[in-house]
C-alpha cells in the first residue's frame, strides 16, 4: 500500500470518496479543471460527477456545468461528462471524439480560445464566475503547499480564483516530479503589469509549488491512475519528407546567418509529424538546442537523452506509454533539463517574441495565399481547437506550418484556393511545408506566395487546377492584389461535400 502523499495534518479530515466530492458540485456552476494534452487531469471525480449527472437526467432534472481546462484532457473527463450530456460550455481546447460530436451537433457550446488568453480572461472577469477548481496534484506538503502533477496549465489561476477547491492527489504520478515546476506569481492586472523577467528558456522565475488557501479546500480525493498516454506511430514516409525539408531549411538559414548554429528555442505542436521533426533534429547537425514550448513529447525526451537538447521548457507532458516508462526510469536526468511552467508563461506572446522562438505547428489546410485553417473541417466542423498555435505563430522568429499535401486517400487537397476557415492569416505564416516541398513566404506578395505555394507544396494531382484557378482569378477578379473568383473560391469544398472528392 502506497504511503499517503497528504502530509498536511489539518487537511486530513477533508479526504473523501470521489462520489462524495462530486456531490459538492452543483448544476450551473463553472468548474476549472486541471489537464493539458492528456496529462495532469483529475481522474476520479469527473467520472463520479458524470454518473451523478446521468442519474439526475434520468430523474428529469437539469444538470449541466461549464468545464474550463488548460487544454485537452481524456475520456475519463471530457468523454465521461460529454456522454452524460453534462457540459453546457467547454473551453478552451478539446480533442475528445464524444465531446467533438456533441459540439458539431450543436448540443454543447464551445469557445475556442488562444491558450495564453484563458487565465487573463478569467482574471479580467470576461468569462464569468469560476465556482469550483478541480485540480490534480501529486502531493500536499506539511505546510499545505501543493506539488504539481504532470501538467500545470491554468491550475494557478483556478486555485487563486475559484470559490471552492477539490483536489485529487494522484500517487501514480512520480514523486520525483517535485522540483521540476516553476510557478510564477508575479503577474498582475493592467495597468499594474510588470515585465516578466524571463530572458532564457532555462530561467527560473517562480516557485516550485502551487499555493492554495486551505479554507477553500472542500474535498481531497486520493487516486492512483495513469495519464492518457497516447501512442505515437513511427514516422511515415510523408512525415519523414516534411521533417527533411525543415532540416534543410534550418541548415540554409544557418548558412545565411539568419539562425545561430544551435538554432533558436524550438516550439513544436503535438503529433507524429512533430515527433518526426524531433527525430530528424536528433540525428542532424545541430547541437546544444533548447525548447520553449507547450508540450513535451517523446521526441524531445529522445533529444534530451542523446544530449542534442540541452533543456526544454513546457507546461505539460504528452507521452506514449513507452515514453512515460523511459521518463520515470531516468527522471533524475530529465528533471535537470525540464521546467514545467504555467501556460500563461509558456505561451506568453511577449516572452515568445523576446526569445525568438521557432514555431512549428500542424494545420488542416492552407490556401494559395498562405492563410491557414488549423481547426475546422470543411469550414464548420471543429476538430480540436487553435490551442497555442496562434500564441506562437503570431510572435515567432520563424512561423512554420506543416501538413501532408493530401488527405482522405487523395480525395482532399490540403492546399486550396481559399481556406474554408482562417485561424492564422497570411500575416502570421512565414513557411508552409508538405511532403512535396517547403515554401518560404517571407518577403513575398500574395501573388508571389501563390506561385511558390502551388509549386512547392501542392500535390501534383491538384497543382494544375490550382494554377488554373490563380491564373483565371488574376485575370478576372475585382482586385488583383489577392485575386479570387468568389463564386468558386470555396467550390473545392462544396464539391467534396457533394461528391466526396475535391
Amino acid at each position: 500500500m502506497k504511503q499517503s502523499r497528504i502530509l498536511c495534518n489539518s487537511l486530513q479530515g477533508r479526504v473523501m470518496s470521489a462520489d462524495a466530492a462530486a456531490a459538492l458540485i452543483h448544476d450551473g456552476v463553472n468548474v476549472g479543471m486541471s489537464g493539458f494534452t492528456g496529462s495532469g487531469y483529475p481522474k476520479s471525480v469527473p467520472q463520479a460527477l458524470a454518473r451523478r449527472i446521468a442519474a439526475a437526467h434520468a430523474a428529469g432534472e437539469h444538470f449541466r456545468i461549464g468545464v474550463w481546462t488548460g487544454a485537452s484532457t481524456a475520456p475519463e473527463l471530457d468523454g465521461a461528462l460529454a456522454e452524460a450530456d453534462g457540459v453546457e460550455m467547454r473551453l478552451p481546447y478539446q480533442s475528445d471524439p464524444v465531446c467533438r460530436k456533441r459540439i458539431n451537433a450543436g448540443q454543447m457550446e464551445y469557445i475556442d480560445i488562444h491558450l495564453s488568453h484563458v487565465a487573463q480572461f478569467v482574471w479580467f472577469g470576461f468569462l464569468g464566475k469560476l465556482d469550483v477548481a478541480l485540480v490534480e496534484v501529486s502531493g500536499i506538503l506539511e505546510d499545505g503547499r501543493l506539488v504539481p502533477s504532470s501538467s500545470i496549465g491554468n491550475n494557478k489561476t483556478w486555485l487563486d480564483l475559484a470559490d471552492k477547491v477539490i483536489l485529487e492527489v494522484n500517487s501514480m504520478q512520480s514523486d520525483k516530479l517535485e522540483g521540476m515546476h516553476d510557478i510564477y506569481y508575479g503577474t498582475s492586472l493592467p495597468p499594474n503589469r510588470m515585465p516578466i523577467p524571463l530572458v532564457k528558456p532555462d530561467d527560473r522565475i517562480g516557485e516550485q509549488y502551487l499555493r492554495c488557501d486551505p479554507d477553500k479546500i472542500i474535498a481531497i480525493v486520493e487516486t492512483s491512475a495513469p495519464d492518457r498516454n497516447s501512442p505515437f506511430s513511427p514516422p511515415d514516409a510523408n512525415s519523414q519528407l516534411i521533417a527533411g525539408h525543415i532540416l534543410e531549411f534550418f541548415e540554409h538559414e544557418v548558412r545565411k546567418g539568419r539562425l545561430p548554429k544551435n538554432l533558436l528555442p524550438l516550439q513544436s505542436g503535438v503529433g507524429n509529424i512533430a515527433n518526426a521533426v524531433m527525430a530528424g533534429l536528433n540525428t542532424g547537425p545541430f547541437d546544444n538546442l533548447t525548447a520553449y514550448t507547450e508540450v513535451l513529447q517523446d521526441g524531445m525526451l529522445d533529444m534530451i537523452r542523446s544530449g542534442k537538447l540541452a533543456m526544454a521548457s513546457a507546461t505539460a507532458f504528452s507521452l506514449s506509454d513507452a515514453g512515460l516508462a523511459e521518463f520515470n526510469d531516468n527522471i533524475d536526468i530529465y528533471r535537470k533539463r525540464i521546467i514545467l511552467r504555467t501556460q500563461e508563461i509558456s505561451n506568453h506572446p511577449e516572452v515568445i517574441r523576446r526569445l525568438g522562438v521557432i514555431a512549428m505547428n500542424g494545420m488542416i489546410e492552407a490556401d494559395i495565399y498562405g492563410n491557414v485553417n488549423s481547426t475546422h473541417v470543411m469550414g464548420s466542423s471543429i476538430m480540436n481547437g487553435i490551442g497555442g498555435s496562434g500564441d506562437f505563430a503570431r510572435n515567432a522568429y520563424i512561423s512554420i506550418f506543416m501538413t501532408p499535401s493530401q488527405a482522405k486517400n487523395g480525395q482532399i487537397s490540403c492546399i486550396v484556393p481559399m481556406a474554408s476557415h482562417v485561424d492564422h492569416t497570411e500575416h502570421d505564416v512565414q513557411v508552409i511545408v508538405t511532403e512535396q516541398g517547403l515554401a518560404d513566404l517571407r518577403g513575398l506578395s500574395p501573388n508571389q506566395r501563390a506561385k511558390v505555394i502551388i509549386e512547392k507544396c501542392a500535390h501534383p494531382d491538384f497543382r494544375p487546377a490550382l494554377l488554373d484557378y490563380h491564373e483565371r482569378a488574376s485575370a478576372g477578379s475585382l482586385g488583383r492584389h489577392t485575386p479570387h473568383l468568389l463564386d468558386e473560391a470555396l467550390g473545392w469544398h462544396q464539391r467534396y461535400l457533394r461528391e466526396g472528392n475535391m
